[in-house]
């Protein structure tokens, strides 16, 4: 597979929206009994797609229909933690409202600034077809 032009930030992207869903999916569920809050192991999951699609690495021989390719995005459910609560709750729930707010609103932030980066990429790359 060729690397993209957006190197490991196009993977980070992916991650981090999956990241903001899951992240989602606690606070919904912030008043279910016994719920356990998750999270995804943002470093795990890069790390995992960065060995995957690095540029010294070997393509694997493909020698039978029944093999997997390997090209698409490593399931997020490969890297989901339980996240451990600091006040438990009678109900079982752990869920902490609090915290998930403010990692919902940090990743939303770094999913932002992936996406400027992005953006400016195809920017330079518009304006060098244009001969800026």
């Amino acid at each position: 597979m060729a690397e993209s032009i957006f190197g490991i930030h196009e993977r980070a992207l992916q991650v981090r929206t999956m990241r903001g869903e899951v992240l989602a999916s606690n606070l919904a569920n912030a008043d279910t009994p016994n719920y356990k809050a998750r999270d995804v192991d943002f470093r795990q999951a890069l790390r995992a797609e960065s060995d995957k699609f690095a540029k010294d690495s070997l393509p694997m021989a493909h020698t039978s229909g029944r093999h997997m390719t390997g090209d698409a995005l490593l399931n997020t459910q490969d890297f989901l933690k339980y996240r451990m609560p600091t006040q438990p709750s009678l109900d079982g729930n752990t869920v902490e409202a609090h915290i998930e707010k403010a990692q919902y609103m940090e990743n939303a932030m770094q999913h932002q600034a992936t996406l400027e980066f992005i953006d400016s990429k195809i920017q330079g790359i518009r304006g060098a077809l244009k001969g800026e």
